[in-house]
């Protein structure tokens, strides 16, 4: 969430950014302001009483040392009065405080200045393009067609089993996508990313730590009687490792990458982005996250978009990257860039990775800072994206790679999987 110091310093300049996200800051400011102002003449009005406590005190162990318990027992009886009038004082403030939180976290992460200006996918801009879109033979299929030709994905015995978006995969469908997930691994380890195993559930404070509590509540799969979410992604657990944890600026930038399964409700989804693969409830991703301090984080954005570019190189896959305009931005991001692939047989662009900077947004929640050279404390920078969501990129391998003979494997992927085509 922002911190006080941003918006009372600059009130106006907030309403102002907060407009290329499309959100309207001018009451929730004006609130957020208010309440800050009863919070601090309360904490003045507070530690004025106690003062005034101290100092009566002070007086009543004179007194009594000079033989005046009448007089003492007097200012005895002004103690209590003002001890009660404290407890009052104490609970104002402690509503203010939790006023000012639930405020806080209603309000969104300002974008960077390098946000373009729009409201919808159709604004954002291409930064870049590569790879070549396969001319396919005439008879060419989707990938749910080639899923059930070849035996790879069951998508009804998902719905037998547990429901719609919940698919099985099979032989050398499930093959591919173990093999996918290892080679996502391993570039990331190769990349100087610490691997780590999270848990698939959390608790609310970890969901609430990166923003997809309260925000993104109603997307989540919560056990209810445990008061735990199944993760929507492995950014979660692993950007919550740093929750209330002090890091030192020579360890910056840290760096992890997690394999997960990852959990949507994608409540209200359909049409056809819901075909096969482009829309699951469950699916596989491998996640990339660095903390870093301030002044290093854009460095560490841009070194994880090329990272990301070169996966989708080492596939060969037609890409493009997008630099998300203010309305297409997440609630928390400071700045997003989508990787999309081209689909040759749905003959449209499908999205696989998300790469954001959230600066000190999700530090602020999580408390998650570092100790400067100056053994000064900050708050640390936040990032994280996809590297890479399985389900589209499976769907573009098998699509853009399908001859009449069968689907030919990327070379890459081949030491992965044990075999160069499925036929």
């Amino acid at each position: 969430m922002l911190t006080l110091k941003t918006i009372s310093e600059n009130p106006e300049l907030v309403i102002q950014k907060l407009a290329k996200k499309h959100f309207d800051a001018k009451d929730i400011i004006g609130q957020v302001l208010e309440t800050d102002r009863l919070r601090k003449k309360t904490q003045i009005t507070l530690d004025n009483s106690l003062a005034q406590l101290n100092t009566l005190s002070r007086q009543v162990g004179q007194l009594m040392k000079e033989g005046k318990k009448t007089e003492a027992e007097e200012i005895r009886n002004q103690v209590t009065q003002i001890k009660n009038g404290n407890k009052e004082l104490e609970e104002s403030l402690r509503q203010a405080e939790q006023k000012l939180t639930e405020l806080l976290v209603l309000i969104p992460n300002l974008p960077s200045d390098e946000v373009p200006e729009g409201k919808t996918p159709e604004e954002n801009i291409v930064e870049k393009t590569g790879g070549q879109v396969p001319e396919l033979h005439e008879d060419a299929l989707p990938h749910w067609e080639l899923a059930k030709k070849y035996d790879l994905i069951d998508f009804e015995l998902g719905v037998k089993i547990t429901g719609a978006g919940f698919p099985v995969y099979k032989g050398k469908g499930a093959r591919l996508q173990r093999g996918l997930i290892n080679f996502f691994l391993d570039k990331a380890c190769d990349a100087g990313y610490l691997e780590i195993q999270p848990p698939y559930v959390v608790n609310a404070a970890s969901g609430y730590g990166t923003g997809q509590l309260p925000d993104k509540e109603g997307q989540m799969y919560h056990a209810t009687a445990d008061d735990l979410y199944l993760i929507p992604t492995a950014e979660v657990p692993v950007t919550n490792i740093y929750r209330d944890v002090i890091l030192d600026e020579k360890d910056l930038p840290v760096k992890n990458t997690a394999y997960s399964a990852c959990f949507r409700r994608e409540a209200g989804s359909y049409g056809k982005d819901v075909r096969g693969l482009n829309r699951l409830h469950q699916f596989d991703k491998v996640e990339i996250v660095r903390i870093d301090k301030p002044d290093h984080s854009y460095e560490s954005l841009r070194e994880m978009v090329d990272y990301v570019q070169s996966l989708v190189e080492e596939l060969e896959l037609p890409w493009r990257i997008l630099r998300l305009c203010g309305g297409d931005m997440s609630f928390t991001s400071a700045l997003t860039f989508d990787f999309e692939v081209f689909s040759a047989a749905q003959k449209r662009w499908l999205e696989v990775s998300s790469v954001s900077n959230f600066e000190s947004y999700q530090a602020n929640r999580l408390k998650c800072r570092f100790r400067n050279a100056d053994k000064k404390i900050e708050l640390a920078h936040t990032l994280n994206g996809s590297a890479l969501a399985l389900p589209r990129i499976l769907a573009a391998i098998l699509e853009n790679n399908q001859t009449p003979e069968g689907i030919n494997i990327p070379k890459a992927l081949i030491p992965y999987v044990g075999f160069d085509r499925i036929d």
